[in-house]
């Protein structure tokens, strides 16, 4: 034996990546029936009230006896009665949901401490070190299917993969209660004969680009060249190419920020009165920075979303050189984006406002930092009397006109 090879230090082979990401099935819908045994086995939409079929709004989540129908998340309420009259129309129970969410996560922490939840019914676990507990990550995977079901009588669709992207796309593909494993010499293989749209990027807008090219599937994008990618899509090439190869090299998020913050809502009937789409946006942005007040963060990219009568939808941002939390200062910005938006007459359906690159407790203020802080004063004194006497008891002059004419909006 060669006396050499004694010096040399042992280099550890780095421990391959096991990445489980699992998926809640139909999970508002899946609650309702649990809650309601006499739904189970029956096409149950959580939404808002179709209304016999004149309905506004969309559809939350169905279960999957209502998909035989056609009917799908975030489908028009109107259209999806039409699919299924019969079906059984409930409103969501957020409070319902996130009890049963916040149960879910704890069952997945005893399994591993690594986890980033990116949705209430979804998350990243990284069982690299933690499967050995239970032998394989086969049988971890069926043991938090199991104790899921145990605990909450409801089904979760798991994917394992070296990567967090394959994970997904292998929790997606055999729903409900499906468990999909793509080992780190089968990613290619797996990949190569699904649809474009399953890549990460690439929505309504991309798919024509690269369809015209001749793409079909994510295994003929993996055969296209980086530098022509590059050269056609830029940094999104780069960022398409690496995915349908199978590279994706991202960490497990333990400690996750909110990544915006938002509120919306959809007026009973399409409206034009501009007092009221002003008077709505000032409610909405007072109602979000009395939440982002309360959960302790600053943002600083203001949105405006515009849904109009004919279903075309429209966002406008600014982003500002500071963070906030002022309700005066969300709205300011708010109402010049409406007030620079042509609307050409339409009718609007929906407004909505968002915050964005969100910050905690400890935020840089302006350079009007005085000013700032008498702001934020009062702001905290009205959400106090709020939160004490209710969201009536106290109201800003510029609502004075307009306070009891609450019954044209809709959360």
């Amino acid at each position: 034996m060669d006396d050499s090879l004694l010096l040399e230090p042992q280099r550890k082979q780095p421990m391959p990546r096991i990445i489980l990401h699992l998926d809640m099935d139909a999970f508002f819908a899946a609650i309702e029936q649990v809650d309601h045994p006499e739904y189970r086995g029956k096409p149950v939409v959580v939404g808002a009230d179709p209304k016999g079929g004149i309905g506004r709004g969309v559809v939350s989540t169905c279960s999957y006896e209502a998909r035989v129908f056609g009917i799908r998340s975030a489908m028009p309420i109107s259209q999806a009665y039409r699919k299924c009259p019969t079906a059984i129309y409930v409103p969501p129970r957020g409070r319902r949901y996130a009890e049963i969410s916040k149960k879910i996560m704890s069952i997945l922490f005893s399994f591993s401490p690594d986890i980033e939840q990116i949705s209430i019914d979804e998350a990243f676990l990284d069982i690299s070190s933690t499967y050995k507990f239970y032998g394989t990550p086969k049988a971890t995977a069926e043991a938090i299917k199991a104790k899921i079901l145990q605990e909450t009588q409801l089904t979760a669709s798991i994917g394992i993969a070296p990567s967090k992207f394959v994970a997904k796309v292998a929790s997606d593909l055999r729903k409900p209660d499906g468990l999909v494993i793509v080992e780190e010499n089968q990613v290619k293989e797996f990949l190569a004969p699904l649809d474009l749209s399953r890549l990460w990027g690439v929505g309504p807008k991309t798919l024509p680009h690269l369809q015209n090219l001749g793409i079909k599937t994510i295994g003929e994008l993996a055969r296209y060249s980086l530098k022509e990618l590059t050269e056609r899509f830029g940094k999104s090439g780069l960022h398409f190419w690496r995915l349908a190869n199978g590279i994706d090299e991202r960490e497990i998020a333990t400690e996750v920020a909110a990544k915006s913050i938002s509120k919306e809502v959809t007026f009973e009937q399409d409206i034009s009165d501009e007092q009221k789409m002003l008077t709505t946006l000032f409610v909405l942005s007072e109602g979000l920075a009395r939440e982002m007040r309360r959960k302790a963060y600053h943002g600083r990219t203001i949105s405006l979303k515009i849904r109009l009568e004919d279903f075309s939808t429209f966002t406008r941002s600014r982003t500002l050189a500071h963070s906030t939390d002022s309700s005066d200062e969300i709205y300011k910005y708010i109402r010049d984006m409406f007030s620079q938006f042509d609307r050409h007459n339409s009718k609007v359906r929906l407004l909505g406002v968002a915050v964005s690159l969100l910050e905690g407790e400890n935020v840089q203020l302006n350079l009007f930092e005085a000013e700032q802080k008498a702001q934020s004063k009062i702001d905290r004194v009205l959400d106090q009397v709020k939160d004490k006497f209710g969201d009536h008891a106290i109201t800003r002059a510029s609502l004075m006109n307009s306070q009891h004419d609450s019954g044209w909006i809709r959360d």
